[in-house]
């Protein structure tokens, strides 16, 4: 009763029907992740992690007029987000 009703209201084509239904399922496998780039990663951490100390200690041996978390701060949260963004992929 339903699907008539329905059928007069949407004006659908009732031949199309059957495209409504699923056909086939397929599922996906997770790639495996790039040793290579994990290890880019980690030395890009390391990286992260030399400038973060070098701008702390510059900071504090030369007057300037800025915290240093101005400029560790975006460096840590974009290296945050690409490492997120690569790990989290399926």
């Amino acid at each position: 009763m339903f699907a008539n009703f329905f059928q007069l209201i949407s004006r659908r084509d009732p031949e199309t029907y059957e495209d409504a239904f699923v056909h086939d399922v397929r599922v996906v496998k997770p790639r495996p992740r790039n040793p290579r780039i994990m290890r880019w990663l980690a030395v890009m951490w390391v990286f992260i992690g030399l400038k973060s100390l070098f701008v702390w200690w510059a900071c504090a041996r030369y007057p300037v007029p800025f915290s240093p978390m101005w400029i560790i701060g975006p460096t840590a949260l974009f290296g945050i987000l690409v490492t997120v963004v690569y790990c989290g992929r399926k």
